[in-house]
């Protein structure tokens, strides 16, 4: 089954385009992409093809037969935008067959879509705004204190990954709690992040189990959000591929006793306060066709950031998940909150992408970091 374009009249094809033709058609398989005579059409029959590798192709056939029909070719296919993406290639066909579900609406609220939200208390839509001396700011401080002097329903997108709690060592920031008191001073700077957030505002967490101690800090923080009647959008799977993780101990080696598990992956945990569909205009969205087809599949490779030395700072998160985070869940002008902003990597990605930001840090030494930082960004 292919998608068919036409090309070209047959009689108004030249020797050169029907030597480019012959060569086209050895070049690809009949799996990815052929052109054919159909009546007394050219047509290119096309299922799935990688596009950056068509066109060099298709250029270095064109020069090499004194051709221009391979690229009016590339042009036509190009022109298609509804595909799917498989692995490097654009699929043309079949992409979008799922099975049509009659009466959905109904059917989602019969079985109960997100049931645990129910009687949840965001009636309020007005949207108040951010005092100038806290919007594009970086502000040092403890973010429960901080996050009380901002309004209600004020913020779009919060994205934060919290201190780990073992073995790290944070300035001004006793890291020796016991897990009943960190979790319970980071839930109440969360409660705070609710508060503020939008009607329909996001709240996304990087966090990762604790492994020495067995605690699985990303079912604990989606169990907090959801008793306070947050939706649960998604959850997308950071594949850093650092398989040579240091580990202190394997458990038991080479014994079912107590093998030690090794993980090369965080978790971003996806929350939406009172409805899933955030308000916003298409003029506002910067995602690329490709970008959404790629990131909307929630396993992300993506390498853990390699400039930690540089600012001194022993967990941060890469650009990269920042980038794509902030396209895919925002809109540009959006106001983006990180109350634990570390060394400013969620705000200099928002700034560098034309969202406004809040960026809160107990550390005066990261904040200061941090402003360093935004003040490099050009536009």
């Amino acid at each position: 089954m292919y998608k068919f374009l036409d090309l070209t009249t047959f009689s108004d094809m030249t020797t050169n385009d029907r030597q480019a033709v012959e060569l086209f058609n050895q070049t690809f398989n009949e799996d990815e992409v052929r052109i054919v005579k159909k009546n007394n059409s050219l047509v290119i029959c096309l299922k799935e093809i990688n596009v950056n590798s068509l066109k060099d192709k298709c250029s270095h056939i064109d020069s090499q037969t004194k051709s221009q029909l391979l690229g009016q070719a590339v042009e036509k296919i190009e022109a298609v935008k509804s595909y799917g993406i498989k692995g490097q290639k654009r699929n043309y066909v079949d992409y979008n067959k799922e099975r049509k579900v009659k009466n959905r609406r109904q059917k989602e609220e019969k079985r109960g879509q997100y049931y645990y939200t129910r009687d949840n208390d965001f009636t309020n839509t007005v949207v108040n705004t951010v005092p100038d001396k806290y919007l594009n700011r970086i502000i040092c401080g403890d973010s429960e204190t901080i996050l009380k002097e901002l309004p209600e329903n004020s913020i779009d997108l919060v994205f934060t990954s919290p201190p780990y709690n073992f073995g790290l060592e944070y300035e001004s920031n006793e890291d020796a709690h016991h897990w009943e008191r960190y979790f319970d001073k980071l839930f109440r700077i969360f409660d705070e992040c609710i508060r503020v957030l939008k009607f329909g505002g996001r709240i996304i967490v990087n966090t990762q189990p604790l492994f020495s101690d067995y605690i699985p800090s990303h079912h604990v923080i989606s169990n907090y959000f959801m008793s306070k009647k947050l939706i649960w959008k998604g959850e997308i799977l950071w594949e850093k591929n650092n398989y040579n993780c240091k580990y202190t101990a394997w458990g038991s080696w080479k014994s079912p006793s107590n093998p030690y598990l090794k993980y090369t992956w965080e978790f971003l945990e996806i929350f939406c306060k009172g409805t899933l569909k955030k308000d916003g205009s298409t003029k506002d969205s910067d995602i690329t066709a490709d970008e959404f087809k790629n990131w909307v599949v929630a396993r992300w490779s993506i390498a853990p950031e390699r400039n930690m030395k540089k600012f001194s700072h022993p967990a941060m998160f890469p650009e990269e998940l920042v980038y794509r985070v902030l396209k895919l869940f925002s809109f540009k002008n959006d106001i983006v909150l990180d109350p634990f902003n570390g060394a400013g990597t969620t705000t200099f990605v928002a700034k560098r992408l034309e969202r406004k930001y809040v960026g809160i840090d107990i550390s005066e030494e990261y904040c200061l970091k941090a402003r360093k930082r935004i003040n490099s960004v050009m536009f």
